[in-house]
């Protein structure tokens, strides 16, 4: 409390309005195999939150026979009835990003130059300069340029189309003594029009404004240009003023009037564009679906007027992302979309200029512009070659370097599946790492997560015993979700899945013993839409899904089961019929199964909630375990606060204020029947209070299920009275 030591007016605000927290009981946490998407673990990456089926795809792909386990199917169902899961993604090191190799090119270009007998004029000191067109200075004849396109790759013809250059509209300059001719790109569009040709020039030198480009590069594309220049009479007569440049960028000796120039690809063994899925995966190779549509990523390249392409990323066949990039200053390819994780401007790829594979990349911002040496690209020395004042002819290669328009599909991408059930298990399980990431089941151990359910469904996932039980363990090391698993497929009849649980089997050695823990069985067939097939699917993926239902029509102390919340429309088969005897073999003498029956008339439903607790006491009840969940999770999120605040009556009387109303919240939603709240001296202890603890005690009677519902029939004599 402050102290006032001069006269006014003092206003204190106190916030001591305390209320329990809101807690989501329905967030699920999925421990699986994926085709694409984050992995936990790596790249800071840790459970990702999903809230729709759409959302689980456009992550993390589609199911696929080829993924073990069932992670992805059984994500799907669980989303019809929550809006929140985590999915936990696990890999191995097989996996591997898919890539694709985009093709680097020069553009045909056509030097505009001056009289054949002088094509190319050096000015003082061996700079370069432009003569002037024909006989005359450019700026007193009139021009006419006649150009044609085309595309080979995209067999597009762009129709002849005419620029005439008006006398005046061009001018010279003098440089170093060196006639310069500039302008020719104000009149042809340095942007490049619909007819895809342009002529390139820097303000900063004349570097490309003496050049006509086809902005379309590599093998497959040519360019056709024709010249008249109007004599005395106005008529115009063939000009020589075209010189073509070869793969070395130097000149043809004499021009001409009338050229076809060539792009070329660049050696892929010198430079070439790598893309790479962000993340690995085989999602990510293009490929054909069962219903004929795109599959995976793709890279498409396309022309753009001047000096950038247009880059954009396609998924699933759809447009997705778009760039502008290319070799010049502000827009460069590897800052568009990023080299690495951390730099990336992609949801779906990085990319670099590779050398020799991604490990030996370079960078290019080292090109000062679009008019680059093409002769040894990949080395970084040579890549600032350019053509302008200043610079000796002789190091003068200019050619116009950009990306070879085109569909790139990505391929080569590995999901990470280990082959056998020792690695599928080290990976599912996971570890921490020693950049303190956590993969496969480590990764639930996050209080942040909010996880109340998990799972890791599927054969050769589900069905381990050495997952199961990690599994199991992190459930009841965190005391923050309940653990459903289910015997293999095709485990046999009802005895064999008992002898299962009770560690008589091939595939399990231990019994399962824990309040943390609920099994189910028999599995379930479900039509899958993404291929056309009927499936088997783990029970307990429609456990979760049903505890989900549960909490949204009523709340997580209620059973999951029976006819009005354990209903089940979508399977279409069980993979066992089960009799009255068979479900009370699986629910009674210590036996903990709960069974998923197929009834006539009624449907299929789950019709058991019991934990795996062999011990009989209220634990042994799915409902009780997931209200105590509930609880632990509502009065640690309540309750931070309280700590470091003085150990005496008054904060107990808070806490006593503070978790009695989430008491009779539950008991008046049938959660419990009574309930006492003690925080006082009778449990606060002065060696606790020395110990700087403060106990409080909560007894509660929980709700008991009717699961066996009783009719007794009397039959009386004729006298009775009632």
């Amino acid at each position: 409390m402050a102290n006032f030591v001069s006269p006014g007016v003092y206003v204190i605000e106190k916030d001591v309005s305390d209320y329990p927290a809101s807690i989501n009981s329905s967030v699920v946490g999925i421990v699986g195999f994926a085709g694409r998407g984050p992995i936990a673990g790596l790249n800071g990456q840790k459970a990702t939150l999903i809230t729709s089926v759409q959302q689980l795809i456009d992550v993390f792909g589609e199911p696929s026979e080829s993924l073990k386990g069932q992670a992805i199917e059984g994500a799907q169902e669980i989303l019809e009835t929550t809006a929140s899961l985590r999915f936990i993604r696990a890999a191995d090191a097989t996996a591997a990003e898919a890539s694709a190799a985009v093709q680097m090119g020069a553009c045909p270009a056509v030097l505009v130059s001056g009289t054949a007998a002088n094509p190319i004029r050096p000015g003082g000191a061996g700079d370069l300069g432009m003569s002037a067109i024909g006989s005359a200075d450019l700026g007193t004849s009139d021009v006419r340029i006649t150009a044609t396109c085309y595309d080979q790759l995209r067999a597009t013809t762009v129709n002849a189309r005419t620029y005439n250059i008006l006398k005046g509209t061009l001018s010279t300059s003098a440089t170093n003594g060196a006639t310069t001719m500039l302008g020719l790109s104000k009149i042809l569009g340095g942007a490049l029009d619909a007819d895809r040709i342009g002529a390139y020039s820097d303000s900063s030198s004349i570097d490309g404004s003496a050049f006509i480009v086809n902005p379309l590069a590599g093998d497959a594309t040519t360019m056709e240009l024709s010249c008249g220049v109007k004599n005395d009479a106005d008529v115009y007569v063939p000009g020589n003023i075209f010189q073509v440049l070869d793969e070395d960028g130097a000149a043809a000796a004499i021009a001409v009037e009338t050229i076809t120039a060539s792009g070329f690809g660049i050696d892929t063994d010198t430079a070439i564009y790598m893309i790479k899925s962000l993340w690995a995966g085989g999602g990510y190779n293009t490929g054909t679906r069962t219903d004929g549509s795109t599959s995976g990523v793709s890279f498409e390249v396309d022309a753009n007027g001047g000096e950038t392409t247009l880059e954009q990323v396609n998924n699933l066949g759809v447009a997705a992302e778009s760039f502008k990039a290319g070799f010049t200053s502000g827009a460069f390819l590897e800052n568009s979309i990023g080299t690495t994780y951390d730099g990336k401007t992609s949801d779906y790829v990085t990319a670099a200029i590779a050398i020799d594979g991604w490990d030996d990349t370079v960078s290019v911002t080292a090109l000062p512009n679009f008019v680059n040496r093409v002769k040894n690209l990949g080395a970084l020395g040579t890549l600032a070659g350019t053509q302008g004042v200043g610079v000796a002819v002789t190091d003068i290669n200019p050619r116009f370097a950009k990306l070879v328009q085109g569909t790139y599909n990505l391929a080569d991408g590995s999901d990470g599946v280990p082959a056998g059930d020792t690695d599928t298990a080290t990976a599912i399980i996971g570890s921490t790492r020693s950049d303190g990431g956590k993969t496969g089941i480590e990764a639930l151990d996050d209080d942040v997560l909010n996880i109340s359910i998990a799972l890791t469904p599927g054969t050769g996932v589900g069905d381990n015993q050495s997952i199961q039980n990690a599994l199991i363990t992190m459930a009841e090391r965190t005391t923050n979700f309940l653990a459903l698993i289910s015997p293999p497929f095709a485990i046999g009849r009802p005895g064999d899945a008992i002898d299962w649980t009770n560690g008589f089997a091939t595939s399990r050695s231990v019994a399962v013993n824990s309040s943390y823990a609920a099994i189910y069985w028999p599995w379930l067939q479900v039509f899958s839409v993404a291929d056309g097939k009927n499936r088997w699917l783990a029970p307990e993926i429609f456990a979760a899904r049903q505890m989900g239902y549960t909490d949204n029509v009523a709340d997580p102390w209620w059973a999951p089961a029976g006819f009005v919340r354990g209903r089940l429309t979508k399977p279409t088969d069980v993979e066992v019929i089960l009799n009255q005897g068979d479900r009370d073999s699986m629910y009674s003498g210590g036996n903990c199964i709960n069974p998923i029956v197929n009834f006539p008339q009624n449907g299929i439903a789950i019709f058991g909630q019991r934990t795996a607790q062999r011990q009989p006491t209220a634990l042994d009840r799915i409902n009780v375990r997931r209200l105590m969940i509930y609880i632990k999770k509502v009065i640690l999120a309540s309750t931070q606060r309280l700590v470091f605040e003085p150990n005496d009556a008054f904060t107990w009387a808070r806490v006593e204020q503070l978790i009695n109303p989430l008491m009779g919240e539950i008991s008046n939603r049938r959660g419990i029947t009574q309930y006492k709240v003690i925080c006082d001296a009778s449990v606060n202890t002065p060696i606790r209070v020395d110990r700087n603890e403060m106990w409080c005690k909560v007894l509660i009677k929980p709700t008991k299920t009717a699961e066996m519902v009783i009719f007794e029939l009397n039959l009386t004599n004729q006298s009775a009275q009632f």
